[in-house]
This record gives structure tokens, C-alpha cells and sequence, in this order.
């Protein structure tokens, strides 16, 4: 079940925007609960001090308090994996926007067209990233990783490190071993050491992979362009 909340000081727009999502949710065929808040800081409070999940969160920029912007700073750092969708009339927040990693960005004269299309777009991805799960099992531990966590994958000697936000998990395979093990389209390699989930590749900068969670990473000369068409290909198929 995925958990979608809205944000927005009209309660007009509130129901509009919940009708919509209904919608989506029924046409996708997928189950959902839904939180409607008027005031942005009241959503900030749930999800900072009473651990309140979404999956999903539609936030209008042009509110009282903490406008949108603001209130996606601070939500972020705990829900770093949360898709926002920015619901806006003024069209020079989209840059910005692309700065806190937004999923989307809709403005208010297209509403129920564009809005749409983004939902149906985030769910997607949302059950995309579900489900899929590396297992590491040893004589003395059993560990599962779900591949929304995985950042990326390196050689290490001997062993594989498996980077998450919780740190790091070592395998005493080969990276093409790994590679092998987990046969999904969303890895690829960037290096002949190095393999990294699309899904959290932000930016390809200067030769490196930018990521969601801060690090960059750097792509060989002969793998550049590959890389690219695989990105590319990757959300081509899916989004």
C-alpha cells in the first residue's frame, strides 16, 4: 500500500487533488492511503516528530509559513526517499525544484491533465522499487538488501561492498558474480570495479555519477557513453 499525503492551503485544491490521486490509484490498480493536511506546518510535525511514512507527497510552493520549498528541506533528511510533486503557477521554481530532487513539477494551469500523468509516472517508479531483495548468506550471518537501497557496488579485494544508507555490507563474490546474482536492468556498470542502481543516479557531471545520497562516483571514458544510453533506455521503458 503506498502512502500519499497533500499539502495545500486551499481545501478546494485539497479535494480537487485528492480526486485525482483516487483516480490514479484505481487506473493503476493499486492500494493507497491518502493524508490531506492545510497547513504545511502540521504535515513537517507528523513526519519529523511522529515518524509519519509517505511514499508520495503533492505540496503546493505558494503557501503560508513554510512554503513548499521550504517544507520539503526539512522533510527530506527523514524521508530521503520520499517522491515529491511540487503544484505550483510560478514556473522559476522548476529549477529550483530540480535542486531538492523533486519527481515532478506541475503547474496549476494544466492541472488535471499534468497532474495526472505524474502520479500514474511516480506510482511506477514507486512499484518499481519495490520488492527485490539481494541476500547474503554466510556461516554466521543472513542478510536481505532490498534493491531500492542499494546506492551502488564496488570491488573490494576479494568481496563485493554493497553500499546502503546503513552503511556498507561486504560479499566474498566477484563484482560480475553479484552482478549476475541480481539480474535487474537498474544496475549497471560505470567502471570495471563500480556498479550502480539507475534509480539513484541524480546527475552525470564531469564524468562522474552524481547520486541521491550525495556521493559521486567516477565513470570510465569507455563506459561513458553506455552508460548514458542505458540511463536513458532505463526511464525510456519505465517512466
Amino acid at each position: 500500500m503506498l502512502h500519499i499525503a497533500i499539502c495545500d492551503d486551499d481545501n478546494r485544491a485539497v479535494i480537487a487533488h485528492k480526486e485525482i490521486v483516487e483516480k490514479c490509484l484505481i487506473e493503476s490498480k493499486t492500494a493507497g492511503k491518502i493524508a490531506a493536511y492545510d497547513t504545511s506546518e502540521n504535515l513537517i510535525y507528523d513526519i519529523t516528530e511522529d515518524s509519519f511514512f509517505f511514499d508520495l507527497i503533492l505540496l503546493d510552493i505558494e503557501m503560508p509559513g513554510n512554503t513548499g520549498m521550504e517544507t520539503a528541506e526539512k522533510i527530506k533528511p527523514c524521508l530521503p526517499n520520499v517522491k515529491i510533486i511540487f503544484i505550483t503557477s510560478h514556473i522559476e521554481y522548476a529549477i529550483d525544484a530540480f535542486e531538492l530532487s523533486i519527481f515532478r513539477y506541475v503547474p496549476k494551469n494544466d492541472i488535471e491533465k499534468r497532474l495526472s500523468a505524474a502520479l500514474l509516472d511516480a506510482i511506477k517508479l514507486l512499484q518499481l522499487e519495490e520488492g527485490k531483495t539481494y541476500t547474503i548468506q554466510t556461516n554466521s550471518r543472513f542478510e536481505k538488501i532490498p534493491y531500492k537501497e542499494i546506492y551502488y557496488i564496488e570491488r573490494e579485494g576479494k568481496n563485493a561492498g554493497i553500499f546502503t544508507d546503513h552503511g556498507v555490507s561486504k560479499v566474498r563474490k566477484s563484482l560480475q558474480q553479484v552482478y549476475g546474482e541480481l539480474d535487474a536492468e537498474e544496475f549497471i556498470y560505470i567502471d570495471r570495479g563500480c556498479i550502480v542502481n539507475v534509480i539513484h543516479i541524480m546527475q552525470i557531471k564531469d564524468g562522474m555519477a552524481i547520486l541521491k545520497n550525495g556521493v559521486s562516483l567516477p565513470i570510465s571514458r569507455t563506459h561513458l557513453q553506455e552508460v548514458k544510453a542505458l540511463i536513458n533506455q532505463y526511464w525510456g521503458t519505465h517512466i
